[in-house]
């Protein structure tokens, strides 16, 4: 991983993101003029001065924004607060929670899958999971559901895991077990016939996750952390509660109740819904990924891939138009949202849970890419509250792509 560019913080004065910076850009002998345009600085500027005043403005704690070609990191942002109770700043080890952004990881493990013969996007997804023969289907067989549907949001489950609120402080968080679920299938039903539009379901990616189980015979983290974080060097990454060796950087996460954030907790168990959003990891690891994404670094190519080329490709091909609040993107295509932008065409997704809020947004023309984390959100997400990070996301993506995308085109 490469660091071409002198880094605007927050935190520039502190001693160890003194350090960090001189041993990451110690790291390179490649000049900033070989990895980006000249006029890359002056661009970039505005685009950091829009992200620190914003989260000023808005009130969130804490947050990071980068943005990569390949797997070079050409900027990179920090701003606030890790934790307020310890004084923790946001730094390049800062550990976010990554919410949905989960499921681009499990969508290439069941390609993976593919890819070495273990199924086909158009098996019924009874064959590997049969108790959904319970779910009541008045559009036909359950037969007829598809993995492929699964992972374009198209097979016709509801939204939410739990079908029910609950606000007392001791209900789990998720469902815990597979069981429960399991016990929820007789009370579920298919809302349309499957394949004919997109609606966002969250249980339907824990159901491919249950199919990456049963096909490798290992738990899903195991799977993820064997065949992508490892072979992409993601050493920081995990799911749900934090090791004890990366506590000290672990973000805690907040909700903005009467103007004031209130303090989550630095974990917490997503329990069976790990595969649809437990994800946790530095940016540093995550341009790891990014940088695989864009076709760099470790597991990008080589005679063993984490996912060939082609592959990628194929999951970023629109499928269905997407428009609900869900959807960070016109399309929907296998677990990837593709946005049009000011004539770019994107591929990203977002993440949302507790206070965390994430997103990332691909320029395959370029071989460019943007992603930022926040740990902090509004308790009421109407209209009007704040901090508003939707409108934090979109000031963000319109100034990089006018901005900053046409210098690498």
């Amino acid at each position: 991983m490469k660091y071409v560019n002198g880094e605007r913080s927050t935190v520039n004065g502190t001693r160890r993101a003194a350090m960090i910076f001189f041993l990451q850009c110690a790291m390179t002998s490649t000049p900033l003029a070989a990895q980006s345009s000249t006029g890359f600085p002056a661009a970039w500027k505005g685009v950091a001065e829009f992200f620190h005043a914003g989260l000023d403005r808005e009130g969130v704690v804490g947050g990071s924004l980068w943005f990569l070609r390949g797997d070079s990191v050409l900027a990179r942002e920090f701003h606030g607060a890790a934790d307020l109770a310890t004084g923790r700043r946001v730094d390049a080890n800062t550990i976010f929670h990554w919410a949905s952004i989960t499921k681009t990881f499990t969508a290439i493990a069941i390609m993976q899958l593919r890819d070495r013969g273990r199924l086909t996007l158009d098996d019924p997804i009874v064959k590997y999971v049969p108790e959904l023969t319970a779910v009541n289907n008045p559009h036909g067989s359950m037969e007829a559901i598809t993995i492929r549907h699964l992972l374009s949001h198209s097979a016709g489950f509801r939204n939410p895991t739990w079908p029910w609120g609950g606000s007392q402080p001791w209900h789990p968080y998720e469902p815990t077990e597979w069981s429960q679920l399991v016990a929820m299938l007789p009370y579920t039903q298919i809302l349309f016939p499957p394949g004919s539009k997109y609606s966002y379901s969250n249980p339907g990616i824990i159901f491919l996750g249950r199919v990456i189980e049963k096909l490798s015979g290992e738990d899903f983290e195991v799977y993820i952390d064997k065949n992508i974080f490892r072979p992409l060097g993601m050493s920081r990454s995990y799911f749900d509660l934090t090791p004890y060796h990366l506590l000290a950087d672990r973000a805690n996460n907040y909700e903005v109740r009467e103007g004031r954030p209130a303090p989550n907790g630095l974990d917490f168990d997503t329990g069976i819904t790990t595969s649809n959003g437990g994800l946790n990891a530095p940016l540093t690891d995550m341009a790891k990924y990014f940088g695989f994404l864009l076709g760099s670094g470790p597991g990008a190519d080589g005679p063993v891939p984490v996912l060939k080329r082609s592959s990628l490709e194929e999951m970023w091909r629109p499928v269905l138009p997407a428009a609900d609040s869900e959807a960070m993107g016109d399309s929907i295509a296998l677990s990837f949202f593709v946005k049009h932008a000011e004539g770019a065409t994107l591929v990203g997704h977002t993440g949302s849970q507790r206070g965390f809020r994430a997103f990332f947004y691909l320029h395959p023309e370029t071989r460019t890419a943007m992603v930022a984390a926040f740990n902090t959100a509004a308790a009421d997400e109407r209209p009007g509250n704040h901090p508003d990070i939707g409108a934090l996301r979109e000031g963000i993506v319109s100034r990089v792509v006018k901005g900053v995308l046409p210098l690498f085109r």
